[in-house]
């Protein structure tokens, strides 16, 4: 590790937090691919399978590509994904794949965009015949096509490899601030060398840590600065609009109103995993003890700044759970309410204000 960084990190450790992408470092002998290589890889393989013109080979390309989507973001090994029975080891409905045997059995979490390709071909007609063994194909032949598209995207043959793949997730997570027991639960290593640094998660902890680093794969770019993630808890349709209740990890329940077109693009069903985001001038901050009257959607926090001007003002607040809030008000309510640094406050907002987005 270079003086520059060492310094960096030696800064950050003094304020009490360490970034762990400035300290961790990658043994030269650990073939990897970075984020920018493993997004041209998936993309190759993308091209690849929507170039297909015969049934046959779209078939069997949309396998290849699943299997590889797998092996991407979950960072398995490839005898664990050809030995799975897709009915029983994915749940699409909770966007998660159940991985490995005995003690190294682990449910590892999908991205949704994952489980929409793999929706198209395990619910689709292109599984007919091979329900339950839609995953079992040649593992020569699957190396081979890995090899080759590596090559199609200007990277080495051997950087195609499932091995290789593995090792990338491994190193993805890592400079993602996953910690080590994590990386290790996701990936069912049970290797001597690292138990000195080793610590038991639960299957809770590992699906919760992964879903947010979920959320940042999917870069969702956004001027709202009021962001949640949890899962489906109910959801209620009338003939135009659905209401949507998930809960955080943190523990706060939020209400989304959406129309439905809205809830079957995002294939939104109980449990699957979502994020929101309220931009601030949709927020209204008042004094805890206030009534919220209508408002289903209240934060309660304590006010960590305020940044006001003559007309507006913008209020910045955090649960007790570390849930952060803004609101920007106009300076006079927040002089007639009397609303002062270190105040407990409630931010509320309308359901029809939340925006929500697949993870």
């Amino acid at each position: 590790m270079n003086n520059e960084v060492k310094k960096g990190s030696k800064h950050l450790a003094e304020k009490g937090r360490l970034a762990p992408a400035d300290v961790f470092d990658v043994p030269d002998n650990i073939t990897h691919l970075n984020s920018g290589e493993l997004h041209r890889l998936e993309s190759e393989f993308l091209a690849w399978k929507s170039q297909s013109t015969r049934a046959d080979y779209i078939r069997s390309r949309t396998r290849i590509l699943c299997l590889f989507l797998i092996l991407r973001h979950t960072g398995a090994k490839l005898g664990e994904i050809l030995g799975i029975d897709e009915k029983k080891n994915i749940e699409l409905n909770h966007a998660v794949i159940t991985l490995g045997k005995g003690k190294l059995k682990r449910e590892v979490p999908l991205p949704q965009s994952v489980c929409q390709k793999l929706k198209e071909l395990i619910e689709g007609p292109m599984s007919y015949g091979l329900e339950g063994k839609v995953f079992q194909l040649d593992p020569g032949y699957v190396r081979r096509t890995f090899y080759e598209r590596a090559e199609a995207c200007q990277l080495e043959r051997r950087m195609g490899a499932p091995s290789v793949l593995r090792r990338s997730r491994a190193v993805e997570l890592l400079r993602s601030g996953v910690p080590l027991g994590v990386v290790r639960k996701v990936l069912g290593q049970s290797s001597a060398d690292l138990s000195a640094v080793y610590q038991e998660w639960s299957s809770g902890d590992v699906k919760n840590i992964v879903r947010r680093m979920a959320l940042e794969e999917t870069a969702l770019k956004t001027s709202a600065r009021n962001t949640f993630i949890g899962h489906v808890k109910e959801v209620r349709r009338d003939g135009i609009l659905a209401d949507v209740e998930f809960t955080t990890a943190e523990g706060v329940t939020i209400s989304s109103v959406i129309t439905l077109e809205s809830l079957y693009k995002l294939d939104l069903e109980l449990g699957v995993p979502v994020s929101a985001t309220v931009k601030a001038p949709l927020v209204a901050v008042r004094p805890i003890k206030k009534s919220v009257g209508s408002l289903r959607n209240c934060v309660a926090a304590t006010v960590t700044s305020i940044k006001q001007t003559e007309v507006l003002a913008e209020v910045s607040g955090e649960s007790e759970n570390g849930t952060q809030m803004c609101a920007l008000v106009t300076s006079w309510s927040i002089e007639e309410e009397g609303i002062e640094e270190g105040m407990k406050v409630e931010f509320c907002f309308k359901a029809l204000s939340v925006v929500l987005y697949a993870v």
